[in-house]
């Protein structure tokens, strides 16, 4: 099916046998997870690869401790591997195993160059410098192989780290939380109770759910094209329908997130995170990282793998149009968005456009259709309807982001001092910045369409939901506020 006032095709059927199309296709039944499972061994010329990143974790599949526990993986990779970059080549053509490629060269890459952190941390001294120079047995297949799947040439969320990087214990299963495994880790992953597996998994999990969102926004905005011309209570039927795929889908990812506090211990975050951190705006990086053969030598600079990236939250900022802030925060939003699947990034801008010029939110809202005195009673409760969905859409957007910034609290503000995220963004801010703008736009809507008293009120739900906002916007102003002059750093 295509996007109304678009020529972009999100899928039904995910061909997961096709071999020329990018691993990461939006679609109605897998959402924002690649169309097949995940490649898990790579081809015989890559035994090489493939023999050192089982010996890289910290705990190897084994139990016994492995390149990383010692410090010895960077020796080993400047010994041992080749450049196996005409190899990538004999691949170009099948764009799944070069996206297993690029996420298997990404592991080793971020690895090398961020041993020498984690050596000073597990001895309780601060990051130091990583490896400032990426030897060309990585350098040259890790580019090549982004380039052909579409990525940066550095780990990335959906397309290394996370989303790419799962195995089913039993391929009759499915995709249930019990039968995940890791491909690939740094410290104790391929171990399915440690943390590390569990920060992962819990991430795929809620994932697992985005199909029914991508399907819930379709119908909306075929909805509000009416190519077929029905009634205007038959529209709004069809959008309210549409509506509330998006709610129902997003009360299930958010109530898998809620599992992260079970499955990942915020205690145990900081000793795996250190190889997940990027190269912009970290002290390990102070002036960027040589791509040996690459870029005439000057350094490069990329930003690290961060959950930021993943694809549900901005399809719901970009469809219910949410307003974000002028500030040097937000621009560190815009840019997270070029580390996310090529087909992703489209459907981003698509969705946003024909949100808008269908008149999405207008639609919902329907500001002052309450004074035609001509409506029929039942059309105003649709529109009610309407507006009680959209508001709870975004209270789901608020919920995800509010429990987002209770991780970091939690994982990361009270456990290091390190003053930034993995994805390079300023750790006490950034998070507030985009949770404290879904609360506005929550507030001036209720106030808008007098959510909370009046012939068009919307119930107690409605009631106790924006009571919750203006709680929880106070709360975290204080807590930014303690963070900030705790740390010394300014508040915008």
């Amino acid at each position: 099916m295509f996007i109304p006032k678009s020529s972009f095709e999100v899928l039904e059927d995910t061909k997961p046998d096709d071999v020329s199309l990018p691993a990461f296709m939006v679609s109605t039944t897998r959402g924002f997870l690649a169309r097949m499972d995940p490649i898990v061994v790579l081809p015989l010329e890559f035994q090489a690869v493939e023999t050192l990143l089982q010996a890289m974790p910290v705990q190897t599949q084994s139990g016994k401790p492995g390149l990383l526990a010692t410090g010895q993986l960077g020796d080993t990779i400047l010994r041992d591997l080749p450049d196996l970059t005409d190899e990538v080549e004999k691949y170009h053509d099948n764009l799944p195993v070069m996206n297993a490629l690029y996420r298997d060269y990404s592991f080793l890459a971020s690895a090398f160059l961020l041993e020498p952190c984690h050596m000073r941390f597990i001895k309780g001294e601060p990051y130091g410098l990583g490896r400032s120079f990426l030897p060309a047995q990585l350098s040259r297949p890790i580019v090549r192989c982004a380039e052909l799947a579409g990525f940066k040439p550095f780990m990335e969320y959906a397309g290394s780290y996370a989303l790419f990087n799962y195995r089913l214990e039993n391929p009759d299963a499915g995709l249930e939380y019990s039968n995940l495994r890791l491909i690939r880790a740094f410290e104790h992953g391929l171990d399915p109770t440690s943390s590390e597996a569990g920060f992962v998994l819990v991430h795929v999990d809620m994932v697992k759910n985005s199909g029914p969102l991508v399907h819930g926004t379709m119908l909306c905005l075929q909805a509000l094209d009416n190519v077929d011309g029905v009634s205007s209570q038959d529209q709004r039927k069809a959008f309210n329908e549409g509506m509330r795929s998006i709610v129902n889908a997003m009360q299930k990812v958010n109530g898998i997130m809620e599992t992260m506090w079970m499955k990942s211990k915020p205690r145990s975050y900081t000793s795996f995170r250190t190889f997940i951190f990027g190269i912009t705006s970290q002290s390990m990086f102070p002036d960027g990282v040589v791509y040996e053969g690459v870029n005439d030598g000057k350094p490069l600079s990329f930003r690290g793998e961060s959950g930021a990236n993943d694809t549900m939250i901005p399809l719901m900022d970009n469809f219910l149009q949410v307003q974000m802030p002028d500030t040097p925060l937000t621009e560190i939003l815009r840019d997270f968005r070029d580390y996310r699947p090529s087909n992703h990034r489209q459907f981003l801008v698509e969705v946003k456009k024909s949100s808008e010029e269908l008149g999405a939110k207008d639609f919902a809202l329907a500001i002052g259709i309450e004074r035609n005195s001509t409506m029929a009673d039942e059309e105003l409760e649709l529109v009610k309807e309407s507006r009680r969905l959209w508001l709870q859409a975004l209270n789901q957007v608020r919920d995800f982001r509010w429990r987002h910034w209770c991780f970091a609290r939690e994982y990361i503000l009270k456990q290091t001092s390190h003053p930034t995220a993995t994805g390079g963004s300023p750790i006490v801010t950034w998070l507030p910045n985009q949770l404290q703008a879904v609360m506005e736009e929550m507030m001036e809507i209720s106030n808008n369409v007098s959510a909370r008293s009046g012939p068009m009120e919307l119930g107690p739900e409605l009631q106790d939901i924006m009571d919750l906002v203006e709680r929880q916007k106070q709360t975290l102003s204080k807590e930014v506020e303690k963070y900030c002059r705790e740390r010394g750093v300014g508040a915008h």
